[in-house]
């Protein structure tokens, strides 16, 4: 029996994908500013490629957590479809390949465009994208969802979209995908702190899980805080704008750092999940809008 939209829509988790489009906003803001002219279709399959990634993941994640327990009828976290009876893990699990299927054909063009280092991302995005919870080393299991994040949400995202566009990388395009995937890890610590202690039940070993709330609550201080820290090097690379128009997110910042840091974990915590997916989405606008502002100056 096919689900309704309605429940596919909530399995996609569509507040999470702000975290596959701003990587490349942040990109294409860069090429500009640098003196490249923006080939838009290269951003353009780069984002929908992303965003099937991105969603492709959520499937998994949602199928998999409630095979392994993770996801219980005493969830505090958002609804999954799982876990709640609305879809069955054959059916998540069946969206989830189609998703993969569509980033890999959105992604023969920039194949096309990048050659052989964009096969190499593309498929390792792809397989760890599955691997995050699934097959027999799950990053998410591991305390390696963290890092994971930083580095295919953050650091290839920006930098591979930069290439497609330049053909080459530099540091630039190094820091400005640091700040984005450390603003996008933080919505996986956030909800890493508040599912610790079912996630301790079933052997889920994140971070939170390992080192504890203390160390949790700092983490994320410091990935919400230190892309901010970051924009002095913008300052000094006379990327003025770039270094300071995303210093309008802070309160955003102040909001999550604040709130997960003066609450218990429990239900409270999905509102800092919005919130910081609003610090990464103004934060990463402002940053694209002060990298673009750079062409034509000195």
């Amino acid at each position: 029996m096919a689900a309704p939209l309605k429940s596919w829509i909530l399995a996609l988790r569509p507040k999470t994908i702000v975290a596959s489009i701003v990587p490349v906003v942040v990109a294409t803001g860069l090429v500009h500013g640098s003196g490249f002219p923006v080939i838009w279709w290269i951003s353009l399959f780069a984002v929908t490629s992303a965003i099937f990634i991105q969603i492709g993941t959520n499937l998994v994640n949602d199928a998999i957590d409630f095979k392994k327990g993770a996801d219980t009828e005493t969830r505090t976290g958002p609804q999954r479809v799982t876990q709640s009876g609305l879809m069955t893990s054959k059916q998540v699990m069946k969206g989830a390949y189609f998703c993969f299927l569509c980033a890999f054909i959105l992604g023969v063009p920039l194949v096309l465009q990048g050659g052989v280092p964009i096969i190499i991302v593309g498929l390792i995005s792809i397989a760890l994208a599955y691997g995050y919870t699934g097959g027999p080393f799950p990053l998410a299991y591991k305390g390696l969802g963290d890092l994971f994040v930083i580095v295919f949400f953050g650091l290839i995202a920006v930098m591979t979209t930069f290439y497609l566009h330049t053909t080459f990388i530099d540091m630039k395009s190094a820091v400005a995908g640091l700040q984005v995937g450390m603003l996008a890890t933080v919505l996986i610590a956030i909800n890493n702190l508040r599912d610790a202690p079912q996630d301790a039940l079933v052997g889920k070993k994140t971070l939170a899980v390992r080192f504890g709330v203390t160390f949790a609550r700092f983490e994320i201080a410091f990935m919400a805080l230190a892309p901010f820290l970051l924009g002095i090097f913008w300052w000094k690379e006379g990327w003025v704008s770039a270094a300071i128009l995303p210093i309008l997110a802070f309160a955003f910042a102040h909001r999550v750092v604040r709130g997960v840091s003066t609450h218990e974990p429990g239900p409270i915590f999905n509102k800092f999940l919005a919130m910081s997916a609003a610090l990464q989405l103004v934060f990463g606008l402002m940053l694209a809008i002060g990298l673009w502002m750079k062409a034509g100056r000195v």
